[in-house]
């Protein structure tokens, strides 16, 4: 279970902030990835050998209280609204599991900059990403009693990410942070560019001016007590073995 985090809260029409239950509360659609082999202080990993220091990955639910986050990220960042709780699944899926998965990097847009030298390599553009098929769906209480399927709200891919895991650990080290093996970080919100793809209920509600239908004549914008997230993750193509992540999933229980 996910308790309700209590924070600081300031809706604009209000003069001071109060200290109460998060009202607007987010799941992110991530995958976090484990570091094998660490670094050492005061070295970097080159781009292309980042994969030497991966060990595998696994959905993460990076779970984000909005309204918390929309007072306290200004000057300062988010905090409270982040560190409450993290959700990963019961599986920790290899990188060499991955293999057959690996693709060619996301296409910028013609527009967009060319990643700096030590963020761009020709075997990193080959193959530094990954096609992961990922689902995130929402059971609430009375679907659950009903015996409703949950509701799918997004369908992102991870093959749209527009920085790779390799880029993050290298980038990540690029000033000489040193990584330890079991050491865990976030690859951010998988969404895509399309309402069916989106990673979070934040874009799938506009951020809380859309309802979401739901049956029993339910509507969600942000994520209410007694509802259940449920993300799943899998690899699958032609001639190879299908891979699964499991699931993870946390129920919603109220603030203390």
């Amino acid at each position: 279970p996910t308790r309700r985090p209590m924070g600081q809260l300031k809706s604009p029409d209000e003069e001071q902030p109060e200290f109460a239950a998060c009202r607007r509360l987010d799941y992110e659609t991530e995958l976090g990835v484990f570091v094998g082999p660490g670094s050492e202080l005061g070295t970097s990993v080159p781009l292309d050998k980042a994969e030497d220091h991966i060990f595998g990955l696994c959905i993460l639910n990076d779970w984000s209280a909005r309204d918390i986050q929309t007072w306290e990220y200004q000057p300062l960042g988010p905090f409270m609204a982040k560190n409450f709780c993290s959700i990963i699944s019961p599986w920790v899926v290899t990188l060499e599991a991955l293999a057959p998965y690996r693709i060619p990097v996301f296409q910028r847009p013609d527009e967009d900059p060319i990643p700096l030298p030590y963020l761009n390599t020709g075997n990193h553009q080959t193959s530094g990403g990954l096609d992961i098929d990922l689902e995130v769906s929402v059971l609430t209480d009375r679907m659950r009693r009903n015996g409703n399927e949950p509701r799918i709200i997004g369908r992102p891919s991870f093959k749209d990410m527009y920085w790779t895991i390799f880029q993050m650990l290298t980038h990540h080290t690029s000033n000489g942070c040193n990584l330890n093996p079991g050491d865990l970080y976030g690859s951010g919100t998988i969404s895509g560019a399309t309402p069916e793809s989106y990673g979070s209920i934040l874009e799938a509600c506009k951020g809380g001016k859309e309802l979401i239908d739901f049956p029993n004549d339910e509507t969600r914008t942000f994520i209410e007590d007694g509802d259940e997230v449920i993300m799943r993750a899998w690899c699958q193509g032609k001639g190879r073995a299908r891979i699964g992540f499991g699931e993870c999933r946390s129920l919603i229980v109220p603030s203390a």
